[in-house]
């Protein structure tokens, strides 16, 4: 059977109306959506988006969906109808299909009249990634953390990722390391910052938030007219952790002068006046619950997170370049050292980044 086929058997399983249309949809490169428009029997026709998760990223999916279930039920009463996913059941009322090919499907409403942009076109669409992320963290403020699953084990455990690192480092399978040392010692300079936020969240110091782990501006939906923030998106890798993930994940890929992959490292540098604009956004909500302490650990978050992925990258160099794909030879040497000179910058401009922070009410 073609995946079209297969789609439309699970499509059947959430909604027996007549299927107009059923066409792959977005640009997601983990799991595979479908548009599925379906129409009553007084012609009237809904829209559903149909995902085929993948249970190779994601081992369980039955506590995924316990996790986006959960959370898009908390924020359906706090607000509107299109402010939050809405998750359909099956026809038997369960929240996801395991169909008799083993994929693992759900679906939610389609929301109308919004768009999710890839690319960050000016300092707005900055400030609306970061008011949406906070407006996401507050709304959830008083949600228990504890209840969530981890769907991607030690996903920011920054020091989980350094054991990777070493491991693939010792282990050499690709024989690639004699040509990095100038990388490896980078990262195993930097290895005695790799648990500031971590020893934090074990110590209670600061708590455990909802947190999303994949803030970028794809994952927002803009609503077409007013061009405001309508709805937060892909909640697969929702957890507990620290709110200063989210908000270093963010800076790391909107704040930064120059592409992921760009070979030029004279380009890259954090911007500082494209940090404010996005610290400003988000910090206009997320004051209002941030602890003193979870404030401080901000610029902490946008460091680890940059030192992380750069860490992964080096680490997938080593091992042969088994999990990002790449699109040219060494990209993921390419990819590394684009986060390390952000690293290095982040460290120069520290003390102005903390200052931009602190000089933010809410």
């Amino acid at each position: 059977m073609t995946d079209r086929e297969i789609a439309i058997l699970a499509a059947k399983q959430f909604n027996q109306d007549e299927i107009v249309s059923i066409e792959p949809y977005g640009s997601g490169h983990i799991n595979s959506t479908w548009l599925a428009i379906h129409k009553d029997a007084n012609g009237v026709e809904t829209k559903n988006l149909l995902q085929k998760i993948n249970n190779y990223v994601f081992k369980k999916p039955d506590e995924l969906m316990e996790n986006v279930v959960g959370v898009t039920k908390f924020l359906s009463e706090k607000v509107d109808e299109d402010g939050t996913l809405t998750v359909i059941p099956t026809l038997d009322g369960k929240n996801y299909l395991l169909d008799e090919f083993g994929n693992y499907w759900r679906v939610y409403k389609f929301i109308e009249n919004a768009t999710a942009y890839d690319k960050i076109e000016n300092d707005n669409d900055f400030y609306t990634c970061g008011l949406a992320f906070g407006e996401f963290q507050q709304l959830l403020a008083e949600y228990p953390a504890e209840k969530l699953h981890e769907t991607i084990v030690n996903f920011h455990n920054t020091p989980s990722r350094f054991a990777d690192f070493k491991k693939a480092l010792a282990e050499d399978k690709a024989g690639r390391a004699k040509d990095v040392q100038a990388e490896i010692d980078f990262v195993l300079a930097r290895e005695c910052k790799a648990d500031a936020i971590t020893s934090k969240l074990e110590s209670g110091e600061i708590p455990y938030r909802v947190t999303h782990n994949d803030t970028k501006l794809n994952n927002i939906l803009i609503d077409d007219a007013t061009g405001k923030a309508k709805c937060v998106i892909d909640l697969d890798t929702i957890m507990p952790g620290a709110a200063a993930y989210d908000f270093g994940d963010s800076i790391r890929f909107g704040a930064s002068t120059g592409a992921e992959d760009e070979t030029d490292l004279s380009k890259i540098s954090v911007s500082t006046h494209l940090f404010e604009v996005f610290a400003k956004g988000y910090l206009s909500t997320a004051n209002k619950f941030l602890t003193p302490a979870e404030k401080d650990s901000l610029v902490t978050g946008a460091y680890l997170m940059t030192l992380e992925c750069g860490v992964r990258f080096l680490a997938d160099y080593l091992n042969g370049d088994v999990y990002f794909k790449i699109h040219r030879e060494h990209h993921n040497l390419d990819r590394c050292r684009t986060q390390f000179k952000l690293v290095a910058d982040m460290e120069a401009k520290e003390a102005e980044l903390r200052a931009i922070v602190n000089s933010i009410e809410g």
